[in-house]
């Protein structure tokens, strides 16, 4: 699949370019799973540096690795301590950082066992990886398709309960993870799990036109994130602690 300089969004994603609701809750779940205070936290794939920047309520020890030169340039902005690197080389020693954060990049980069095992490498011995990532289950591929030659962007329904061959002709610029598969990327690396679990989106820009529909979507399908509905929802919360 050909893909032209416009497409570059397709490859990559887009990172977070403002801070709302839906962000300070996944914050707060990282909080929840993961000590910051003081600690040394890496953000992998930092976009343009909103959680990078959100990690220094809780700590002067950030740093934050992105690949595309634009974006790094923007996040150092927000949180000095921004590198440019991909994820399958992060340039840092083994075991420098307490908490290693990976925020929807995984379905992005080349090679994401590459990624997780550079992720684990870095992290100490007791530390966590928190990671979301795109779940399969959810009935839209919100990372837009390819469709005759042409990438479309934009919510595109039942995209990722196709079988794999055909998903991915659609969507060959981004992966989507099922429970086993997301785990299994970590398999072999000295790690446990700690958490896993599936959560909604925060509908932001649905609240922002219409506040009524948008708050009960949100009471709603977060209401199912604690029944076994769970496994619809947008994106994998995965927390793992290394072991040695």
């Amino acid at each position: 699949m050909e893909t032209t300089t416009s497409d570059k969004a397709a490859i990559r994603g887009h990172p977070s370019y403002v801070w709302r609701a839906g962000q300070e809750r996944r914050l707060e779940m990282v909080l929840r799973w993961a000590e910051l205070a003081d600690r040394r936290v890496l953000d992998v794939g930092c976009g343009v540096g909103m959680y990078t920047a959100a990690f220094l309520r809780e700590t002067c020890h950030v740093l934050g690795v992105e690949i595309e030169r634009e974006r790094a340039l923007e996040a150092r902005k927000r949180a000095a301590g921004v590198v440019q690197s991909p994820g399958e080389r992060l340039p840092f020693p083994d075991g420098a950082f307490d908490t290693v954060f990976s925020h929807e990049v995984l379905e992005h980069v080349a090679d994401d066992r590459a990624c997780v095992a550079e992720m684990v490498r870095v992290t100490r011995p007791g530390g966590r990886i928190v990671v979301f990532a795109p779940n399969r289950l959810y009935p839209f591929e919100t990372h837009g398709i390819f469709w005759r030659g042409r990438y479309r962007f934009g919510n595109a329904p039942l995209v990722n309960w196709l079988p794999t061959p055909l998903r991915d002709r659609l969507a060959p610029h981004v992966r989507a993870y099922t429970v086993g598969g997301l785990r299994r990327l970590f398999e072999g690396d000295p790690v446990c799990i700690v958490h896993h679990t599936q959560i909604f989106p925060g509908y932001d820009n649905i609240v922002a036109r219409a506040p009524s529909l948008g708050r009960t979507l949100r009471l709603f399908t977060y209401g199912l994130e604690r029944t076994p509905l769970r496994v619809f929802g947008l994106s994998h919360l995965l927390v793992v602690e290394r072991v040695r």
